[in-house]
């Protein structure tokens, strides 16, 4: 929320999912990077390059997994979505919206709930459906004129929860919106029509931060989701890839009892309920459209804790992934989203280089042709990085990058945790940052800082040779970029430009700390 107490989901969106980078401009790019890329790779893989064997084929390894994901990246980005005819549906169909909820601020709620009954375009019947079984909650739906549903415990979480609503409700399409996601209301005449094709299952619409204009560490997951909903769902909908999710969604009911309703056992139930839909035949739509506008995380143990579920969740995931019943290229675009959560692998072995070679000496490139490292990666690495801020139409920025590079540990720590098959547990992400500073938030990232910044300063006072320094520079642009993302963990009010204002008092349950969100079995 703003310091003037404006609600910034009742404004006007500032960004267009629809807008894209000309499509010639975007292949032009793809077409120089790949024989860049070429070039690189041909010399990297010569065996006189090779260094000391273990790291020369980590090395290889990370680099030729970076360039699977910027491969599939450049395929996904330089697809365009195909024309649909849109045929409307014949009457006022029924549609259930539900919005489920735990402990989120009424104030939060409450204007989800008031745009939800003004959705045009069918006959809506609105149900809250309230795990935290609060009398105000159900006084607010009430007064709103929404139907209010609480069930007995809370098993399954939000999955479980929009189960239980299902089994108690009948209208044959149903929509479901997280509680800070204020729709618009014409959600309904945007993508109710595309169910007119009785194979598509759920038509998905992008997940809009409203208070990234505030800066901060909501501006920059800002940037990242909008690379996601941008350029990359543009081009998974027209590889009918587009998966679920979880909210601004629009169900058909008989697609979701086909498959036994949403899973229970996953932390991203959306991700896998999209691959057991889309196993048995059923077909996914995206409207590139911002339709709902939502809070996102405003500080970092709220980043963390959400990056962690999406990861565990995904990575959890994979193996159903590689085994699914689905076209070839359908299958790859999930595979692509998967793997997406082992990146950070690849940064912290580029971290340990510099690090290695300055304590023993020992590089993965041989020393006589480490200087022409550069000259050979360096276009390759730009040009790949000019794609996807021209394909991402100027909205992807350098914050969100540090912020991905200094969430590197969540990707290691939920890799390890899916391999070792440890239990995870689904935490809300709060919908209001705290005012004060969260470095336990960014430990393994600060740490990481302070490694380099030590080993570069012992590296200094041993050897001053060319090699040293080259590596002493390569430690420090690790260190720019991981200060970078790190600081929000240590600025008050998660980096924002203006505080947030003060939370209603109202009683709220205990949140886990980030690193212990996901607990063993």
């Amino acid at each position: 929320m703003r310091r003037d107490g404006a609600d910034p989901r009742l404004l006007p969106p500032r960004w267009d999912a629809g807008a894209a980078a000309p499509m010639r401009r975007v292949r032009l790019l793809v077409l120089i990077a790949l024989p860049l890329a070429a070039w690189y790779f041909g010399w990297l893989l010569q065996p006189d390059r090779i260094g000391q064997p273990v790291l020369y084929a980590m090395l290889v390894g990370a680099e030729l997994f970076n360039l699977a994901q910027a491969s599939g990246f450049w395929w996904t980005v330089t697809r365009a979505q195909r024309a649909r005819r849109r045929r409307p549906l014949s009457g006022r169909v029924k549609v259930d919206v539900m919005i489920p909820v735990y402990d989120e601020p009424v104030d939060v709620v409450e204007p989800t709930v008031a745009a939800a009954r003004r959705m045009s375009g069918a006959r809506v019947r609105v149900h809250l459906l309230d795990d935290g079984d609060r009398e105000e909650i159900m006084e607010m739906a009430e007064r709103q004129g929404a139907r209010y549903l609480r069930r007995g415990g809370n098993f399954g979480a939000k999955a479980g929860n929009v189960n239980a609503a299902l089994s108690r409700t009948s209208a044959p399409y149903v929509v479901v919106l997280d509680c800070d996601h204020v729709p618009d209301p014409r959600f309904l005449e945007w993508t109710l029509d595309l169910m007119a094709d009785e194979s598509v299952a759920y038509v998905q619409t992008p997940q809009y931060y409203a208070n990234s204009g505030s800066g901060g560490i909501a501006a920059a997951s800002w940037a990242q989701q909008a690379l996601f909903f941008g350029a990359i769902s543009r081009g998974k909908a027209a590889e009918g890839a587009m998966f679920c999710c979880g909210t601004n969604v629009l169900f058909r009911r008989t697609a979701l009892e086909s498959v036994g309703g949403f899973p229970l056992g996953s932390l991203t139930e959306d991700f896998e309920l999209s691959l057991k839909l889309q196993e048995r035949g059923w077909q996914s739509r995206y409207v590139p459209r911002v339709l709902a506008r939502g809070l996102g995380p405003e500080d970092m143990a709220s980043y963390v804790s959400q990056q962690q579920r999406w990861a565990r969740g995904c990575l959890g995931a994979l193996r159903s992934t590689l085994r699914a019943r689905l076209p070839l290229r359908v299958r790859i675009q999930y595979v692509l989203s998967s793997l997406y959560f082992l990146s950070g692998w690849t940064l912290l072995i580029y971290m340990s280089f510099p690090v290695i070679r300055l304590l023993t000496g020992a590089q993965p490139i041989a020393e006589g042709t480490a200087d022409q490292f550069l000259i050979h990666f360096a276009p390759y690495f730009v040009t790949a990085l000019i794609t996807v801020a021209v394909a991402g139409a100027g909205a992807y920025t350098f914050a969100a990058f540090a912020l991905a590079a200094a969430s590197f540990w969540i990707h290691v720590q939920a890799s390890i945790r899916a391999l070792l098959r440890r239990a995870g547990r689904f935490v809300v992400t709060p919908k209001r940052g705290a005012a004060k500073r969260q470095p336990r938030a960014a430990a393994p990232t600060l740490l990481a800082i302070a490694a380099l910044i030590a080993v570069s300063a012992y590296g200094l006072v041993r050897d001053r040779s060319p090699a040293t320094l080259n590596n002493v520079a390569f430690a420090l642009l690790h260190v720019s970029v991981l200060s970078s993302g790190a600081w929000y963990a240590l600025s008050r009010h998660g980096g924002k430009r203006e505080a947030s204002r003060p939370e209603p008092q109202q009683a709220k349950r205990p949140r886990p700390e980030p690193e212990l969100v996901e607990e063993a079995a």
